[in-house]
């Protein structure tokens, strides 16, 4: 199995490669943001230092432990969400632009330690040894991809997920119908946590070599660019917006020193024609629904003994 999943992965070119597994693991990204952003309404500008969490772990474990990788991607999630829970209740009290500073904060102090840090090699970055598991780690990203949004989908209307929209849509009448929002936050917080560590941990073996500076401020406004374009709490949307954002750099290479612009410029216009986002607002279990009750009334029409009985 693993050798016929090797060829088909070594027939793909390498270029294009690299783009399909950089949208793959922003996939998991932007999804987890989306949880704590675009869900639950609590703005985010720190999401890369949990994605460097979530590397530098990944990448320990397998070289210091030698861990198969799917125990160490579950571990590393785990991992990633225990510290997440640990930030969040004390930063998840505050709101607005306190919270979105704090964990901007919170970011840099992450970048520091791990450039201060023995076991990270400090600034010299870290080499990642390939993880142990006979898929290929292109394949392996879709398929966490893939897991991710069907997760983020039921979790959107699961209870909690209705509770999470409830404290995005208005705190106080939240906590006026028994949500306890604290528990509730952290527990967004934990999610979006998760799914950041697994982005990094797929990250780090992909690459096979991490620095602390790849998980700067900048990689935080990457990452909450692409819920933010497709909008926020579509997961069509954040998964369409992570596949844009992410191939983007290698069209735009021509003009790499003005990619920031080019994006600001981007939500800009957004905010202007789109407020919602490309894809915000739009209600695609509704419109598969429609769809498919015109097809059966099409089937009814064109079968005349159907429409009898």
């Amino acid at each position: 199995m693993g050798h016929f999943l090797q060829s088909i992965v070594g027939s793909v070119d390498p270029y294009t490669l690299q783009i399909i597994v950089n949208i793959g693991i922003a996939i998991p990204l932007a999804l987890g943001l989306n949880v704590i952003t675009g869900l639950t309404g609590q703005l985010s500008l720190g999401h890369a230092a949990f994605m460097s969490i979530g590397a530098f772990i990944g990448a320990i474990l397998t070289n210091r432990l030698g861990l198969p990788f799917e125990l160490n991607l579950i571990l590393t999630g785990l991992l990633t969400a225990l510290i997440g829970v640990l930030i969040g209740f004390p930063i998840l009290r505050l709101t607005g632009d306190y919270l979105a500073i704090c964990t901007l904060g919170f970011a840099e102090i992450v970048k520091v330690v791990f450039l201060n840090l023995d076991i990270t090699n400090k600034a010299l970055g870290m080499q990642v040894v390939p993880a142990k598991t006979s898929i290929p780690m292109p394949i392996y990203v879709w398929v966490v991809a893939i897991i991710s949004i069907v997760f983020v989908t039921f979790l959107q209307s699961s209870r909690l997920g209705r509770a999470l929209k409830a404290i995005r849509e208005d705190e106080i009448a939240a906590e006026a119908m028994g949500i306890n929002l604290a528990i509730y936050k952290v527990k967004s917080f934990a999610i979006g946590t998760f799914l950041a560590g697994i982005g990094g941990c797929l990250y780090a073996h992909f690459i096979n070599y991490i620095n602390p500076s790849d998980f700067g401020f900048l990689k935080s406004v990457d990452i909450l660019s692409m819920v933010v374009l497709g909008g926020l709490g579509s997961i069509p949307g954040t998964v369409f917006g992570a596949a844009v954002l992410s191939a983007a750099p290698e069209f735009l290479r021509f003009m790499s020193q003005y990619r920031m612009l080019v994006y600001g410029a981007l939500l800009v216009c957004l905010m202007v024609f789109r407020p919602n986002g490309l894809l915000g607002g739009v209600n695609f279990t509704g419109m598969l629904m429609k769809a498919l009750g015109r097809r059966a009334s099409e089937t009814l029409a064109a079968d005349p003994k159907r429409r009898e009985l």
